[in-house]
């Protein structure tokens, strides 16, 4: 079966084919980063009207790529939310009047689900289509951290006369920021560029990560829960009325004049000071991410941990959290780079196994700004007791 997924939720536009639900046959993405740099995030107006000029092209040009056309194909998946609503409705309409138009069954797809899928689409370690018995790296805690988004979830599949049904419980959430929308704040205070991940991955190997103190975040509640806020605004009173407040209006104003920057231009335009605060910064964001990762996982005694999202290309946390993972006799999976930020190929992917389980949308399918992924499962010593028998959760 050849799916085609459409991703359109904020500021990529994407269109993908993937056969049976684990072969990529194309993949395009159209990046709108050079639209909303200089506004340091994303304007959703903006956005909206970039998806509207490029989705047909994206879509052609993915079935070229993958050697089929709309005719072809045997599905359609789209991304019904969560995300911009202007956004989503872009590319939902758009598969909607391709499978109405061609006669194809059309599926939605909660975007978080894209994003558990993509790590599976690449390490080839979960249920294979037609088996009916889990392989490894089910059941497992999976972190989707990314601009919009910063969860966790406990993922498990189950079988139905051969079919696999995935099922998903929200173990916590962020209680304000996203992980990736702090790094966007935090380099647009400091006048480093945008998307703000990238520039702050890269800056922060010249800096010392333990020069300023930022963390640990401490909240009541639920121990898997996350907050970012506060550690933005701990940078910002650290830059508010010293001299890194002076430099990064110099700075400012010379990426006026610079053009496309290259990694070693800023670092040149960066103060020790300056290095040190967005090392530290990183450094307390990546080891918050860690710890209430691997903690969900030791408290639902999984083995494997699935980390997905934007932010997922972080080098810092990529490395810390598998050193932590292999330490307490657990695997962390990620997907390539390609795939952890927004792609329709995981929106495909996830659309096969809905299609497979006979789930299939009408065309009154509508787009959702919020839309929860699972069950609300609080995470907590009850929870976990009463699903794994495991010691309770570690306090955070």
């Amino acid at each position: 079966m050849r799916v085609l997924g459409i991703e359109s939720s904020c500021d990529e536009t994407s269109a993908a084919v993937v056969e049976d639900g684990n072969r990529i046959l194309s993949n395009i993405v159209a990046s709108q980063v050079l639209t909303h740099e200089k506004y340091g995030g994303v304007v959703p107006e903006l956005a909206s009207r970039e998806h509207l000029r490029k989705i047909a092209l994206v879509v052609e040009e993915a079935c070229r790529k993958a050697q089929t056309t709309l005719t072809d194909v045997d599905a359609v998946a789209v991304t019904e939310g969560p995300g911009l609503i202007g956004s989503l409705l872009v590319g939902l309409v758009y598969g909607k009047a391709v499978a109405l138009a061609l006669g194809k069954p059309l599926v939605g797809v909660n975007h978080l689900e894209g994003h558990v899928h993509s790590v599976w689409l690449e390490n080839k370690i979960a249920l294979r289509a037609g088996t009916t018995t889990a392989e490894a790296g089910f059941p497992n805690v999976t972190l989707v951290v990314s601009g919009g988004h910063t969860s966790l979830f406990h993922v498990e599949t189950r079988n139905e006369a051969t079919v696999p049904i995935w099922t998903y419980h929200r173990l916590g959430q962020t209680r304000d920021d996203a992980a990736g929308e702090a790094f966007d704040k935090v380099a647009k205070l400091l006048a480093l560029g945008y998307p703000g991940g990238p520039v702050i991955d890269k800056l922060a190997r010249s800096g010392d990560p333990h020069s300023t103190k930022l963390g640990p975040i401490r909240m009541k509640g639920n121990p898997f829960d996350f907050s970012f806020s506060g550690l933005k605004t701990a940078v910002l009173y650290r830059v508010r009325g010293s001299e890194l407040a002076g430099e990064a209006a110099r700075r400012r104003e010379w990426r006026k004049s610079a053009g496309a920057v290259a990694a070693e231009d800023l670092r040149a335009q960066c103060s020790p000071a300056t290095l040190d605060l967005v090392a530290s910064f990183q450094e307390a964001v990546v080891t918050d991410l860690v710890e209430r990762t691997l903690g969900a996982a030791q408290a639902l005694n999984v083995n494997s941990i699935f980390v997905t999202g934007g932010v997922a290309c972080n080098s810092l946390l990529r490395s810390r959290l598998k050193e932590a993972a292999e330490a307490a006799g657990k695997q962390a999976f990620f997907p390539s780079p390609a795939l952890s930020t927004d792609n329709a190929a995981m929106i495909a992917a996830a659309g096969y196994f809905k299609l497979r389980a006979g789930e299939q949308a009408g065309f009154g399918l509508t787009a959702h700004a919020s839309f929860p992924l699972g069950l609300a499962a609080p995470a907590s010593a009850a929870y976990v007791q009463t699903t794994k028998n495991p010691p309770g959760p570690p306090s955070g």
